[in-house]
């Protein structure tokens, strides 16, 4: 591989099961061969898919591998699976065009069914013989099927192009049937290392097996992390993530479509605070392998070809600006006890009782005797395990929790513009209670906490504050 002269991309789930209007935005149009080339693709699963093998992950709705360590039966991750196996026809259906190719992809859909149900049969029945638990399998059985989501999405996306007379190559890292171990480093190193990116097209697999073990640390935050490896260990002149819309300073849905100021340019630090807010513009964790290796990132638009997107690298603001407002879903998780003030242990048994219960805290709060952490809006069983662990502990404590939205306004540098205030008296002016507000004094974020219906007018409410020629252009226009 050539280092420093090529770029890494990624395409999300919901942008692939687009990706066939992407072949002239992105991948050819009027390009030329150095253009067409020179670049890795490493793609997720098509929207949906990993929801089927995994479980929804926003309603926690089981796929196939909540209903295989869940169920004493065949029948219900069977009929899972058989789903999956229908919706992955159905996306590649949509994407490509000649016969032959639907052929082949129906093809590599049912090899790789077959041989995960196989799996999944042998599985069960070594389990039931007492050396051996199906708990220690659940990271592996999770793994496997994960990946053949990416597995899928790559090699239809490799037949498109293919199609079009692109030299694309299906780059397989998910070790199917791949009996040597291999570390992270090395699962990329043997499917890239014999790539000429002069004359070839990588589509690589967005999961990546190696003894590390992705899921275990990254979970579904997997294929960023695998894409920010690869454009690290290639050394890559850039990173590039496609998603279905421009970085902005808040939703267009929300505040409308004239409104939004593309972001441009940003720092890892205001990623950082995006992802804390679910927005995902990159894992933390792919932002800082790619920090580390000097390795700048833009997030584009992959229908806007011709607009740059937004860079993010280290540089700092050049003045104090508010960069965007957005908003997420939470629960206040409340822990109030009397005699609190002056113990300690409080906090750690709190943080500990959610780490089991995988509850990702975006913010915290606390006084003298009292500790609230707003979550993530998880499955209401997450929340009462959580509230009913801490009850056993602290007999004595009253612990509640409520359906609320952070809303936080976010910038590299927000020194002198009176963010929490003038937040506070816009929310006010709307007529939009604050159940709670904080401001770090690292000065790059603020946040309000108001109830759930409250989330959508809050953010157009500082949007407005903050952007207010924007916003004055569009109550123009609506007039």
């Amino acid at each position: 591989m050539t280092n420093g002269t090529h770029t890494v991309e990624k395409i999300g789930g919901t942008t692939m099961s687009k990706v066939h209007e992407l072949i002239d935005p992105l991948f050819i149009g009027d390009r030329d061969a150095a253009q067409i080339y020179n670049r890795v693709f490493v793609v997720s699963a098509f929207g949906g898919i990993t929801n089927l093998l995994l479980e929804h992950k926003k309603s926690g709705k089981p796929g196939v591998y909540a209903l295989f360590i869940n169920d004493e039966d065949d029948h219900g991750w069977l009929d899972a699976l058989n789903e999956v196996s229908a919706a992955m026809r159905e996306a590649h259906a949509e994407v490509l065009e000649h016969k032959a190719d639907i052929q082949l992809a129906d093809d590599f859909v049912r090899d790789r069914m077959e041989g995960a149900r196989s799996c999944l049969f042998d599985i069960q029945r070594i389990c039931s013989y007492g050396h051996f638990r199906l708990s220690t399998q659940l990271m592996v059985i999770r793994e496997l099927l994960s990946g053949l989501g990416e597995a899928h999405s790559a090699f239809v996306t490799a037949l498109m192009l293919q199609r079009r007379g692109v030299a694309a190559r299906f780059v397989d890292l998910t070790g199917w049937r791949d009996e040597a171990e291999k570390t992270l480093e090395q699962r990329i190193a043997a499917g890239l290392d014999e790539v000429d990116l002069t004359s070839e097209l990588p589509i690589v697999t967005g999961y990546a097996q190696c003894t590390e073990g992705l899921m275990k640390e990254f979970d579904r935050g997997y294929s960023e992390v695998t894409f920010s490896r690869i454009a690290a260990q290639s050394q890559a002149r850039e990173a590039i993530i496609h998603k279905e819309f421009h970085l902005s300073s808040a939703d267009p849905k929300i505040v409308g479509a004239d409104a939004v100021k593309k972001l441009g340019q940003t720092n890892y630090d205001v990623a950082d605070q995006l992802s804390n807010m679910g927005m995902e513009a990159i894992h933390p964790s792919a932002a800082k392998t790619l920090r580390r290796a000097g390795v700048p990132l833009r997030v584009a638009n992959a229908f806007d070809a011709g607009d740059p997107g937004t860079l993010i690298d280290d540089r700092p603001a050049d003045k104090a600006a508010v960069e965007i407002v957005t908003g997420l879903p939470i629960v206040a998780i409340e822990l109030f006890e009397q005699d609190m003030v002056g113990v300690k242990g409080y906090d750690a048994a709190i943080l500990e009782a959610m780490r089991k219960n995988n509850v990702w805290i975006v913010s915290k709060s606390s006084n003298a005797n009292t500790i609230t952490h707003f979550v993530a809006a998880v499955s209401r069983d997450k929340v009462r395990r959580v509230v009913e662990e801490l009850e056993a502990l602290y007999p004595a404590a009253t612990i509640t929790d409520e359906a609320l939205s952070l809303v936080s306004v976010i910038g590299r540098d927000l020194r002198g513009l009176r963010v929490l205030s003038r937040g506070l008296a816009a929310l006010d002016e709307q007529e939009i209670d604050v159940i709670a507000a904080q401001q770090t004094s690292r000065r790059v974020d603020s946040q309000f906490v108001v109830a759930r219906d409250a989330q959508s007018a809050a953010v157009k409410a500082l949007h407005d504050e903050f952007f207010p020629v924007k916003a004055e252009a569009t109550k123009l226009k609506a007039a």
